[in-house]
């Protein structure tokens, strides 16, 4: 766990540990999300788009837009189903 002070301008200084593990250097950019339940992430926006590329696998099949939109429809249709 690290600790961090808030300024009076509201600015902070991530620990290095923190910036180490995340890989941050100066100009990358981070996000804060907040959870439903009041926690908040911060996530470092540190990776060109282009490194992303080869992260999931192939799928075994294309699937069509018009097999998409059943499927969506699909399943709108059944949370509808169960909300009653």
């Amino acid at each position: 766990m690290s600790t961090a002070t808030i300024t009076s301008k509201g600015q902070t200084t991530i620990p290095k540990d923190i910036r180490d593990r995340l890989g941050l250097k100066p100009g990358d950019r981070i996000h804060f999300v907040t959870l439903p339940d009041g926690t908040v992430r911060l996530l470092a926006q540190n990776l060109p788009i282009a490194a992303l590329k080869g992260m999931l696998p192939k799928p075994r099949r294309a699937v069509t837009v018009k097999a998409m939109n059943e499927a969506i429809g699909a399943a709108v249709a059944e949370k509808h189903r169960r909300a009653r």
